[in-house]
């Protein structure tokens, strides 16, 4: 039998169970949820808006990455914000995407530095909508409540702010020396000796208007009398050679 003493510790035992679920269970306001919300989305809006626009647009120039840029940032983060905060886990949010991204890229050849920047922002979207905002304060006490947390925003802000500092850095022209290449259908072919690559080289910067750097000799045809060669010349100040990387007609459009 229970004596009255068992079921008095009983019950203190569950009044103590009680308590820590009334500590452990703290929600946050609506005005809060909301805070929240505000400052990861913006934060990463503002960030992705800075990478795209002062540093891809301004080189490439393709309007249509600009979009799927931008949208694929918002959406990540919307979707890791709201899985984060149920069961189904954050592990099972990064696998969609990556679901979606086999099915959508693996048919579509995307440039490597478009890539780059695609993983960029998906590390962005990650890191700003999984950082706690918001820390749980008073919990040795009877009132148990969420703060905003100065600390952890800060580092989201130093974090982001030092993706973009090293994108800037490699991005400056200054740093590095941005080359690029063209492929070239050549007919003198009689040119293409070893003997002769001064001459080659020559010739190729009096049709091109360009200084070059390095050349490839590719395949010969000596039906055709011809050989495809490829150029390596360096740019200029803020100039792009976005059309030498494309290899489909449909993808030179107005964007």
């Amino acid at each position: 039998m229970i004596s009255m003493q068992d079921l008095g510790e009983f019950t203190l035992a569950d009044e103590d169970l009680m308590d820590v679920q009334s500590i452990t269970d703290a929600m946050m306001t609506t005005s809060q949820s909301i805070t929240e919300l505000a400052i990861r989305f913006f934060l990463n809006l503002v960030v992705c808006w800075i990478l795209i626009q002062f540093f891809y647009y301004r080189k490439s120039r393709r309007r249509d990455y600009y979009f799927t840029f931008m949208v694929f940032s918002s959406a990540m983060l919307m979707l890791l914000y709201m899985m984060g905060n149920v069961e189904v886990g954050v592990g099972l949010t990064l696998g969609l995407f990556a679901i979606f991204g086999v099915i959508r890229y693996r048919t579509e050849t995307v440039p490597i530095r478009e890539m780059t920047y695609l993983f960029v922002i998906i590390a962005l979207a990650a890191m700003n909508g999984l950082a706690p905002v918001y820390k749980l304060v008073g919990v040795a006490t009877d009132h148990a409540h969420y703060e905003l947390s100065v600390g952890t925003i800060a580092v989201m802000l130093i974090s982001n702010a030092l993706v973009v500092c090293l994108i800037w850095v490699l991005e400056s022209p200054r740093l590095l020396k941005h080359t690029s290449t063209k492929l070239i259908l050549y007919d003198r072919i009689e040119l293409i000796v070893p003997e002769r690559r001064a001459e080659l080289t020559e010739d190729l910067e009096n049709r091109l208007g360009l200084k070059i750097d390095n050349l490839e000799i590719g395949h010969v045809d000596f039906l055709k009398d011809a050989a495809f060669i490829k150029v390596y010349y360096t740019l200029g100040k803020d100039q792009t050679a976005t059309i030498d990387t494309l290899t489909r007609a449909k993808d030179f459009v107005e964007q």
